[in-house]
């Protein structure tokens, strides 16, 4: 079971982080799923976790590849700590194209159920990478 929970999340981190496939995003994200880490304040259902991805993630960054470094799976769980990296062509929540490479370290937990992303926590660098491109703006 935690092998095939690793392949569901390194299938997620590929397919849908950095290839944009809404069809595997349907597929690997349940219904009912709840992201933990939503900001206070904006919704932390499934369409807004893929609004991230494709309205701000992947038109900011170009060549948007995901490193996963290290899994660990128990149970229902996955911990993943990955890094994102890509290229600043796009706006990004205001800041302007720079140009510049971008490497936004990413560790997450994801409790799998049937196959699917039920819940996410996680922790990550944008907002240093938001910071540090301002400057270059």
């Amino acid at each position: 079971m935690s092998e095939h929970n690793k392949a569901v999340v390194r299938r997620f981190n590929q397919q849908v982080i950095a290839e944009g496939d809404r069809q595997a995003f349907d597929q690997l994200v349940g219904e009912n799923f709840i992201n933990r880490s939503a900001p206070a304040g904006t919704p932390s259902d499934r369409e807004s976790l893929w609004h991230t991805f494709d309205q701000i993630l992947r038109p900011a960054f170009s060549h948007l590849e995901v490193h996963i470094e290290d899994q660990i799976a128990e149970r229902d769980w996955v911990t993943t700590r990955k890094t994102i990296t890509g290229v600043h062509s796009g706006s990004l929540m205001g800041i302007a194209p720079t140009g510049l490479p971008v490497t936004i370290a990413v560790i997450d937990m994801v409790r799998i159920e049937e196959g699917k992303y039920a819940e996410h926590w996680g922790m990550n660098t944008l907002a240093a990478v938001m910071t540090q491109l301002k400057q270059f703006a």
